[in-house]
């Protein structure tokens, strides 16, 4: 999703713009961090028997949804969003990788549950964004524990 360095590129290879105007356009900054926050989940299968998870993140050792809720309840074909898990978020350098850690908890104390993958910011993706610019991750977590579970994550880190 490097929209503005694609647009560039596509508009001089079209002959819209010559280089020396590429050239005069104020350099973009080089992110030194990255915010790094939960962009999308689809379940296409669930682990649970019962035909429902009770989803949880687990971002550098926070459980997310944190205040509001104990977890998020996904059905087979479900779609999640940012808010259903309260905004998992993290901050990252050029030089370090955060976990986004889907996990399968059980009531009644509702705490960590069982790993059902992870979905990996890279400090390397990050080095490679400007200020603002962005880069969504996209990961399949799949298994067969207790039952066959597919779900797609997806992540976006965003140079700051």
């Amino acid at each position: 999703m490097r929209s503005r360095k694609t647009m560039a590129a596509l508009a001089l290879a079209g002959g819209l713009v010559t280089p020396a105007v590429l050239a005069a356009s104020p350099a973009a900054a080089a992110a030194d961090s990255c915010r790094v926050t939960l962009y999308d989940i689809d379940a296409g299968s669930v682990a649970d028997r019962d035909g429902r998870d009770e989803l949880r993140f687990r971002v550098e050792g926070n459980l997310f949804p944190r205040f509001d809720a104990k977890y998020h309840p996904m059905r087979a074909g479900g779609d999640g969003d940012p808010a259903d898990f309260e905004h998992p978020v993290a901050i990252i350098s050029r030089t370090e990788d955060v976990r986004f850690n889907l996990r399968e908890t059980e009531g009644p104390a509702w705490g960590a549950g069982d790993s059902l993958g992870s979905v990996v910011a890279r400090g390397s993706t990050c080095a490679g964004l400007d200020e603002g610019e962005t880069e969504i991750v996209s990961e399949t977590l799949e298994g067969r524990q207790p039952t066959k579970y597919e779900y797609v994550v997806r992540i976006k880190l965003t140079g700051q």
